[in-house]
Formats: structure tokens, sequence, C-alpha cells
């Protein structure tokens, strides 16, 4: 977690593609949205049109509890090296905002999303100009990666996200409790090809998105796993200025939610205490990418 291209790059990798796919899958008037096949299709299609609109509307209501408490496991694999990382905090579910405290191999980080942009403090580390705080601009990552204007982790996006599930898509595992709440099962296929920026997405990420959720019984989220790996095109790869560039990073991020309605107090750091790393974040997702 030192400030540098390759691991900011990391970053901003896991935040866009991360933030796209939790806002992605939610929303839109499921039910309207349907296949239009008649009632008598059986009752195993039956299944899969009632698990599909579950996991759509789950995202909505979710946002619907205002905040949680979140944690997160992270695992990022490329070049043979492996970071972990796990963190715990509380998120504005509706807007996006967030604060936590991650910790991974080689340090203890706070972290702040504020409007989204999001803020890095290491412990025992300083960004440059000897500032304790760094800055990544969400909203110019998500442009580079073909994401245009739209807003991360609005809810108000995830209606254009509806067509990226079908019912083929959706398959029951099963129940199972998650901190002693009861939850269903999901494994989903993401159609990267049907997200916005999706033509360029799933060059990288392939055609499909593979992810896991568990839904509560008032059928909010209680937790996601979205592993994904994400390969440099070749053209890319080909540059001899690229030559360290790793050729496929794996990614496994898991999110849980608990304490729906806790309080969310997420504020900028002064300015003066910040240095903005969006730059040298982009250099180093191009450099992967």
């Amino acid at each position: 977690m030192r400030f540098r291209g390759r691991t900011s790059g990391a970053i901003v990798v896991a935040a866009v593609v991360g933030s796209v796919v939790l806002t992605g899958c939610g929303g839109g008037d499921a039910e309207a949205e349907g296949d239009g096949r008649s009632p008598s299709a059986g009752t195993s299609a039956g299944a899969r049109e009632q698990g599909t609109t579950e996991v759509r509307a789950a995202y909505d209501k979710t946002a619907e509890a205002e905040s949680a408490r979140m944690t997160i496991r992270m695992k990022l694999s490329a070049d043979g090296k492996t970071i972990t990382s796990d963190g715990e905090g509380v998120i504005d579910l509706a807007e996006g905002d967030s604060v936590m405290t991650v910790r991974a191999q080689d340090g203890t980080l706070e972290q702040r999303v504020v409007d989204q942009v999001l803020y890095q403090k290491v412990t025992g580390q300083k960004a440059p100009g000897g500032k304790p705080w760094i800055k990544i601009d969400l909203k110019k990552a998500a442009a580079q990666q073909g994401l245009g204007n739209q807003q991360l982790g609005d809810p108000a996006q995830t209606a254009a996200y509806a067509k990226a599930i079908t019912d083929k898509d959706v398959t029951k595992v099963g129940t199972e409790k998650i901190d002693g709440t009861s939850t269903t099962h999901y494994k989903v296929s993401v159609d990267v090809a049907e997200l916005p920026g999706g033509e360029q997405m799933s060059k990288q990420l392939g055609p499909t998105l593979p992810m896991q959720v568990w839904l509560d019984d008032e059928g909010r989220l209680r937790r996601q796993q979205i592993d994904m790996t994400v390969d440099a095109p070749a053209s890319a790869s080909a540059q001899p200025d690229n030559s360290a560039a790793p050729q496929r990073l794996k990614m496994s991020t898991v999110l849980q939610f608990s304490d729906f309605g806790t309080e969310v107090d997420a504020e900028a750091p002064p300015s003066g205490q910040v240095a903005d790393m969006t730059d040298e974040a982009l250099r180093g997702a191009r450099q992967q990418s």
C-alpha cells in the first residue's frame, strides 16, 4: 500500500470496477422487464424469474436502508505476487460515502470516500509534499474506464444496469446464515456488454462477470462476492515500455453489510493535508491495462 503507481492503479481498478458492479446489478422495474414468457413456462423457470427479480431489486432495497456497517475482504494477484487486505467501517448506501479502516500486509490505512473522491492515509507514511493524505478522483477514473460521467454508487443509475442480468443468469444456491441472519444465496452471471462502457470493459474482463449475492428476508444485500480476472490488451502488453506491466490481474472482493441505519459521518480531510494522486493512479492503471 505504498504510494506508488502500481498499487494506486490496482486501487483504482478495484474501486471503479467494484463500485460499478455493486451499483450496476440493481434496480429498475424488474417485474415489468420480463422476457415475455407465459406463466406456463414451468416451475423451474418461475423460480429463476423470481430469483432474477429478487437480485435486481436487492440493491434498491439495500439503499433504502440508507446506511450500514460494512466489512470488505480483497485479494489481488499479479506477476506471481498476492496482496490481501481487509477493512471495516460504515457506508452511506444512497450516496456512496464511506469511512473505513483497511489493513494489508504492509500497513494500516484510513480510507474515506466523499462525493466520489477516495481519500487514504497510511499509518507511518507520507504522500508527496509531506502530506498525510492522498486523494483519487473516482469520477475521473471512471471516465478513463469508459464509464463517462456516471455517478458511482448512485442508485438512480440502477435501472440502466438491470438489462445486464436475465433469468438464465441467476441460480439459487440455497439458504445460509450470515452472523445469525438467514439469507438466500444466489450465483449471478453479469453480461459485461450490457453495462455502460461494457464494450471497453469486456476487452479486459471478458463477456461475463461471475458474482455471488446473499439476500436477507427483507431482500437486502448481506454479502456480495465478485471474482474477476483483468487481462491486459495485447496492444498494451506488446509495447516495450510496458514490459513490466502484469499480463493478468486476478481480484476477489467480498463485501458484507450489517447494522442497517447506523450513523455515517464522512468528511473530506482539510485540503492542505491532501496530495492529489489521481494522475499517478491513472498512469498506473493504464500501465496495467
